[in-house]
Protein backbone atom coordinates (compact mmCIF):
# COMPACT_ATOMS: atom_id res chain seq x y z
CA UNK A 1 0.00 0.00 0.00
CA UNK A 2 1.34 3.46 -0.46
CA UNK A 3 2.92 4.86 2.57
CA UNK A 4 3.01 8.58 3.76
CA UNK A 5 6.55 10.02 2.37
CA UNK A 6 6.33 8.75 -0.92
CA UNK A 7 5.94 10.26 -4.18
CA UNK A 8 2.11 9.80 -4.92
CA UNK A 9 1.64 7.44 -8.01
CA UNK A 10 0.40 9.52 -11.02
CA UNK A 11 -2.85 8.73 -13.01
CA UNK A 12 -5.46 9.94 -14.98
CA UNK A 13 -8.85 9.10 -15.11
CA UNK A 14 -12.52 10.31 -16.55
CA UNK A 15 -14.34 12.02 -14.37
CA UNK A 16 -18.23 12.40 -14.38
CA UNK A 17 -18.36 15.95 -15.91
CA UNK A 18 -16.79 13.54 -18.85
CA UNK A 19 -12.96 15.83 -18.33
CA UNK A 20 -9.78 13.89 -17.76
CA UNK A 21 -8.14 14.66 -14.28
CA UNK A 22 -4.18 13.88 -13.97
CA UNK A 23 -2.84 13.82 -10.21
CA UNK A 24 0.26 15.86 -11.44
CA UNK A 25 -1.73 18.40 -13.15
CA UNK A 26 -1.95 19.86 -9.25
CA UNK A 27 1.29 19.82 -8.38
CA UNK A 28 2.52 23.08 -7.34
CA UNK A 29 -1.59 24.00 -7.26
CA UNK A 30 -3.54 22.39 -4.63
CA UNK A 31 -3.51 19.36 -2.19
CA UNK A 32 -5.49 16.59 -3.21
CA UNK A 33 -7.88 14.39 -1.37
CA UNK A 34 -8.26 10.97 -2.76
CA UNK A 35 -11.45 8.89 -1.69
CA UNK A 36 -11.27 5.97 -2.76
CA UNK A 37 -15.03 3.86 -2.01
CA UNK A 38 -16.00 0.28 -2.87
CA UNK A 39 -19.18 1.36 -4.86
CA UNK A 40 -21.84 3.96 -6.14
CA UNK A 41 -25.26 3.64 -4.91
CA UNK A 42 -24.29 1.54 -1.43
CA UNK A 43 -25.66 2.72 1.82
CA UNK A 44 -22.34 3.54 3.26
CA UNK A 45 -21.05 4.97 0.00
CA UNK A 46 -24.05 7.52 0.20
CA UNK A 47 -23.72 8.41 3.34
CA UNK A 48 -19.86 8.81 2.64
CA UNK A 49 -20.02 11.09 0.11
CA UNK A 50 -22.47 13.07 2.25
CA UNK A 51 -20.27 13.93 4.69
CA UNK A 52 -17.69 15.44 2.36
CA UNK A 53 -19.96 17.37 0.80
CA UNK A 54 -21.26 18.79 3.95
CA UNK A 55 -17.39 19.64 5.13
CA UNK A 56 -16.49 20.83 0.99
CA UNK A 57 -16.17 24.45 1.82
CA UNK A 58 -13.32 23.30 4.44
CA UNK A 59 -11.13 21.41 2.03
CA UNK A 60 -11.55 24.01 -0.37
CA UNK A 61 -10.65 26.77 2.21
CA UNK A 62 -7.34 24.54 2.72
CA UNK A 63 -6.56 24.66 -0.90
CA UNK A 64 -7.58 20.82 -1.77
CA UNK A 65 -9.51 19.25 -4.03
CA UNK A 66 -11.58 16.29 -3.45
CA UNK A 67 -11.88 13.21 -5.39
CA UNK A 68 -13.71 10.23 -5.15
CA UNK A 69 -12.52 7.15 -6.82
CA UNK A 70 -14.34 3.87 -7.49
CA UNK A 71 -14.57 0.89 -9.72
CA UNK A 72 -18.04 2.34 -11.46
CA UNK A 73 -18.24 3.46 -14.97
CA UNK A 74 -18.32 7.13 -15.70
CA UNK A 75 -22.41 6.55 -16.54
CA UNK A 76 -22.93 5.45 -13.08
CA UNK A 77 -20.59 8.31 -11.16
CA UNK A 78 -23.37 10.76 -13.59
CA UNK A 79 -26.41 9.85 -11.98
CA UNK A 80 -24.72 8.83 -8.36
CA UNK A 81 -23.42 12.59 -8.63
CA UNK A 82 -26.29 14.00 -9.66
CA UNK A 83 -28.88 12.35 -6.96
CA UNK A 84 -26.47 13.14 -4.56
CA UNK A 85 -26.01 17.37 -5.68
CA UNK A 86 -22.45 16.11 -5.76
CA UNK A 87 -19.83 19.32 -6.98
CA UNK A 88 -16.44 17.78 -6.78
CA UNK A 89 -15.75 14.76 -9.14
CA UNK A 90 -15.83 11.37 -9.42
CA UNK A 91 -13.28 9.64 -10.85
CA UNK A 92 -13.91 6.10 -12.85
CA UNK A 93 -11.36 3.67 -12.46
CA UNK A 94 -13.68 1.30 -14.34
CA UNK A 95 -11.17 -0.01 -17.10
CA UNK A 96 -8.57 -1.86 -16.84
CA UNK A 97 -11.05 -2.03 -13.26
CA UNK A 98 -9.51 -0.82 -10.42
CA UNK A 99 -5.88 0.30 -11.84
CA UNK A 100 -5.39 3.33 -10.48
CA UNK A 101 -6.77 1.56 -6.96
CA UNK A 102 -4.27 -1.10 -7.15
CA UNK A 103 -1.06 1.18 -7.46
CA UNK A 104 -2.23 2.62 -4.57
CA UNK A 105 -2.33 -0.82 -3.12
CA UNK A 106 -6.30 -0.44 -2.23
CA UNK A 107 -7.92 -2.78 -5.21
CA UNK A 108 -9.78 -5.81 -3.57
CA UNK A 109 -8.97 -8.12 -6.18
CA UNK A 110 -11.36 -10.80 -4.87
CA UNK A 111 -14.18 -8.64 -4.60
CA UNK A 112 -13.75 -6.56 -7.79
CA UNK A 113 -14.01 -3.09 -5.41
CA UNK A 114 -11.67 -1.02 -4.12
CA UNK A 115 -11.51 -0.81 -0.27
CA UNK A 116 -12.65 1.71 1.43
CA UNK A 117 -9.61 4.88 2.24
CA UNK A 118 -8.81 8.39 2.30
CA UNK A 119 -5.27 9.93 0.98
CA UNK A 120 -3.74 13.32 1.28
CA UNK A 121 -1.46 14.21 -1.48
CA UNK A 122 0.45 17.02 -0.82
CA UNK A 123 1.21 19.98 -3.53
CA UNK A 124 4.67 18.60 -3.99
CA UNK A 125 2.80 15.19 -5.19
CA UNK A 126 3.82 13.78 -2.00
CA UNK A 127 1.57 11.35 0.31
CA UNK A 128 0.95 12.57 3.65
CA UNK A 129 -2.08 10.63 4.74
CA UNK A 130 -3.61 7.52 4.50
CA UNK A 131 -6.64 5.70 6.04
CA UNK A 132 -8.14 2.58 5.30
CA UNK A 133 -11.73 2.00 6.93
CA UNK A 134 -13.20 -1.17 7.22
CA UNK A 135 -16.05 -1.47 4.76
CA UNK A 136 -19.17 -0.54 6.18
CA UNK A 137 -17.58 2.36 7.89
CA UNK A 138 -17.98 6.07 7.10
CA UNK A 139 -14.55 7.63 6.97
CA UNK A 140 -14.83 10.97 9.26
CA UNK A 141 -13.61 13.95 7.27
CA UNK A 142 -12.73 16.02 9.93
CA UNK A 143 -9.60 13.65 10.38
CA UNK A 144 -8.84 14.41 6.92
CA UNK A 145 -9.45 18.12 7.30
CA UNK A 146 -6.86 17.62 10.55
CA UNK A 147 -4.08 16.80 8.08
CA UNK A 148 -4.80 19.33 5.65
CA UNK A 149 -4.23 21.59 8.45
CA UNK A 150 -1.25 20.16 8.76
CA UNK A 151 0.47 20.98 5.98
Amino acid sequence: MVAVGEVAPDFTLKGHDDKEYRLSDFRGKKHVVLVFYPLDWSPVCTDEHKCFINDLKQFEGLDAQVFGISVDSVWSHKAFAQSLGLSYPLLADFHPRGAVAEQYGLYLADKGITNRAVVVVDKNGVVRYVKVYDIPQVPDPQEVIQALQAL
